[in-house]
This record gives structure tokens, sequence and C-alpha cells, in this order.
């Protein structure tokens, strides 16, 4: 870098140099050429460019006072690389306990982790962040088992460096990070104990379907929809392989746990089942014999220990003042040998309803069928106008008593379709917690839906009327356009009911 800028700084003395040679030519010819000028602008240009070229580039992200951050890069499972930033005290005589923090769902990379690292550097804990791999993990696809590996291999180094003592280094992990330390922490006795946030005792679908029930309620939905979310979307996307580890059964790896465990769930948390989680993971250490656990319930707080100004459902980015304080003094009596410290009186978890197991698909709910009807209704309804638009080209004309409730049927029967399609992914992507207005216990969006369902069926019952009506004065053509329509529109009201769009 040293010699880059050396570089830069000659070259912009020569322009220098130059434009000043040119200044005391044009002087002495008593007159400022075109030529001159265009010059002297051109190494002005390049004097500044190579000025911006020499000034240091801050890094993205600073190292706050009193601490001093190393970016690093390991090898996860399967040769991928990660790259993830050591925040340490910037003032270490002596090697120090290790954190190697492990996210949640998603991949937001290690900076959604970087101030709760940087709470606890300051307490004297070296910590290392890293981003999740995007090989071998997407919304489709996930391994548990592959993480667990990606998380030892960061263990790995921070073991090895010359600031941490080896004998003290463990693995913190937050929501589906849960999921993973436990059976890294199976993997390897170097993992020295375990701090969690938020783990969840049921499997991702069980708790997904809870945490969607959660939402819906303090948005004030009741009726269908909330079943819709919480039973029918859960078993059908987990039926059509699009919810990776659905059925991951994380107590078998919580029993096999011997190191020290700190679990921690907060007051307001509404995403972790927190109330049958604390239960289920202190009565699965206690079975595997690991007696040397602290179960601690935070007041005031939600999911991911951060603050709340709603109960737990808004999602604002801040960490109470103390946060760090009994972690660090938790892994300090580890380290000391010390007993650990106790948690103070505590609120009980916040859990309105009870998680509930999701029954297999029956064999009418095949995600084949599913969209063998979905084929049918975008063939039918779509298809429709779009042969009556070209019998319209060429001068053909159906009955008009026959034309005009199919027409409605068609209408209402696609925006029914593609509506109901659009919405149900908007809320699985959403967790629903983004509802919108509520009214009559609807959405305002499910409730349109629900009218055009009902629309739907009555246009069906219309048309098949008028087509019975006027069936003599109808061509062949007209009874099978008629036919696949109606077809469509006798199958929609068991669709439409399976998905709660004509329950109440």
């Amino acid at each position: 870098m040293g010699a880059t800028r050396c570089a830069l700084h000659s070259e912009g003395m020569a322009a220098m140099r130059a434009a000043r040679t040119q200044l005391r030519s044009t002087g002495r010819r008593g007159h400022t050429s075109l030529r001159g000028l265009a010059r002297i602008s051109w190494y002005t240009l390049v004097l500044a460019a190579l000025a911006t070229l020499a000034l240091p580039v801050a890094p993205a992200h600073a190292a706050p006072d009193g601490l001093r951050t190393t970016e690093v890069s390991f090898v996860g499972n399967g040769g991928v690389m990660l790259p993830g930033t050591v925040l340490a005290p910037s003032a270490s005589t002596r090697r120090r306990p290790g954190l190697v923090m492990l996210q949640g769902a998603g991949n937001r990379g290690r900076q959604e982790l970087r101030a709760e690292a940087e709470a606890f550097a300051r307490r004297g804990v070296v910590t290392l962040i890293y981003d999740k791999r995007t090989v071998g993990y997407s919304l489709l696809h996930r391994d548990y088992s592959v993480l667990a590996d990606d998380a030892l291999a960061g263990l790995r180094l921070l073991r090895a460096r010359a600031d941490v003592d080896p004998a003290s280094v463990g693995l913190w992990a937050q929501s589906e990070g849960a999921y993973v330390a436990p059976l890294a922490a199976n993997r390897s006795t170097d993992v020295k104990f375990l701090i969690t946030v938020g783990a969840v005792g049921v499997t991702p679908v069980r708790q997904t379907a809870w945490q969607y029930g959660e939402y819906l309620r303090h948005a004030g939905v009741s009726g269908s929809l909330a079943h819709t979310m919480q039973v029918t979307s859960a078993q059908m996307t987990v039926a059509a392989g699009l919810f990776p580890e659905a059925n991951y059964d994380p107590i078998p790896a919580w029993e096999h746990l011997r190191q020290p465990v700190l679990a921690q769930w907060g007051e307001l948390d509404r995403i972790a089942v927190p109330q049958e989680s604390t239960q289920i993971i202190g009565q699965a250490l206690e079975l595997g014999g690991n007696t040397h656990y602290t179960i601690r319930l935070i007041p005031g707080v939600r999911h991911n220990l951060n603050r709340t100004a709603n109960g737990g459902f808004d999602r604002i980015e801040s960490l109470p003042p103390n946060y760090g304080d009994f972690e660090a003094s938790w892994i300090d009596a580890l380290a000391h040998g010390q007993p650990a410290p106790a948690a103070s009186a505590q609120p009980a978890p916040h859990q309105a309803q009870p998680s509930r197991p999701l029954a297999p698909l029956a064999w009418y709910e095949s995600p084949w069928l599913q969209l063998a009807a979905l084929l049918l209704f975008g063939a039918a309804f779509a298809g429709y106008p779009l042969t009556a638009a070209a019998r319209r080209i060429r001068g053909w004309r159906g009955a008009p008593l026959v034309r005009r409730p199919a027409r409605w049927l068609a209408a209402t029967g696609l925006a029914t379709t593609v509506g109901f399609l659009a919405y149900i992914f908007f809320m699985l992507a959403t967790a629903a917690n983004v509802v919108g207005p509520v009214l009559l216990g609807r959405p305002i969006p499910w409730l349109i839906l629900q009218l055009l369902a009902a629309a739907t069926v009555v246009a069906t019952v219309a048309t098949a009327a008028a087509w019975r009506r006027h069936r003599h004065n109808l061509t062949g053509a007209s009874h099978v356009r008629l036919g696949m329509l109606l077809a469509a529109g006798l199958v929609f009201p068991l669709w439409a009911a399976y998905w709660g769009l004509l329950i109440p």
C-alpha cells in the first residue's frame, strides 16, 4: 500500500510540474492558446483523480473504541470458504475465552450479530461472527449437519489464536442456529460450553405453524385464514418439498450434550414456542444426565433478546444496555471452575396457545392433486376468454344468454385462483407478520378472495343453468368450451373449501 501511495505521489508531482511548465511557456508568449488551456485542464483532472486514489480507504466497519477486529476466512464443510470477523479487546495481555456465534434462519450476513459480538468482546470474550454458506443453504435446501461442521471449522480457527484460551471456547447460537449448535457440540470435545438464544424444542414446521398463529391473533385475525396458514399451508409446503428440515427432531442432540449449557429465552418471544421449549430442553438435558445447565428467562425482550415496543411483535434492533453481562460472568465462572451464577427472579415465558403436531396429508390432499386442480383452473378460466377472443376475430359468437354467466365464471375463477396464490405466497414469505387492515376478523385481501370465491360458485350455477336451457342452440365447439369451464367450476368449491376460501 505504501509503495502504491509513493507511485501515485510521483505521478501527481509530475503532472503538477507539467502544468507549471505549460503556464510559464504560455506567459512568455503573452497569450494562452486554446491548446494550452486544454492541456492545463487535463493535467488538473489527472492530478485530482490521482490524489483521490491516494487517499486511504476506511474499512467497511471500523473497530469500535476498545476493540480490535480481524477479517478472517476458513474452510467449512465441502471446501466452502466462509468469511468472518473476529472481535477482541484491544488491550489484551492474556488469553481470553472465545465464542463462535451462529446466526438464526436466513442468510443476512455476519453483521446481523455484530452488535452482540461487540457486547461480548467489550466484556473480555473474543468472538467470531461469519457469513453463513450460500452453497447448500437456501430457502429450499439446508442441512443442519453441514452447518454444524461449518461451526466447528470456525471453532478451530478461534482456538488457534494467540489471544484465545483453547480450553475456554464455546458456541453461541440463536434461533435456527440452536438446532445446529448441539449437533456440533456432540461432535467435538473442543466445544467447552454452549449458549443458546431462543432455542426451539419442537420441529421447525410445528414451530412455524405456532408462530403463524401468534402473529395472526395479534393482528386480530380469526376464522379460516388462521387454519389455512397454521395447518393447510404448513402441511402442503412440507409435502411439496418446499420446507427443508421441516421435521427435524432437536431432542436427541440435547439429550447427548455433556457440556455446560446456558439456554436463554426472552419473556416476549413470539417465535420459539418458549414455554414448551424451556420445558422440553430442560427435560432432555436431565434425561441425558447433564445437570450443568442454566435456564434463563429475560424480562421485557423478544425472541433475539433485543428490546421491543410492541410486546415482542416488532423488529427493533436495539440491545438492552446490560446485554452480555450475565453471559460473560457465566463464561468466566466456567473458566475458573466456579459454580455458574444463578439467574435472578424470572418471568414466565409468554405462550397463549400450545403448539400442535401436524398430521400427514391424506391422499386427497396430495400436492399433485393440488397442482392438477390449478392446471385445470388455468386452462379453463384463462382459456375461455382467449378462445372467445379468437372466435370473435373469426366472427363466431355463442348464445348471449350462456355467454354472459360463462364470462363471469371465467373472470371470478381466474381472479380468485391467481389472487389466492399471490396472497398465500406473500403470507409464507413474510411469516404471516405483515397482515394489513383487518375487517370482520379477516385481512382485507383475504375477505376479497372469499367474496370472489363465493361469486365463482354463483357463476358456476348460473352458467350450468343457462347451458341446460340453451343447449340446443350451441355448436359442438361451444359445448366443449363450456364443458371444460363447468368442470373447473365444479372442482372449484372443493378446492376453495379446502383452502378456507369458502369457510367463515
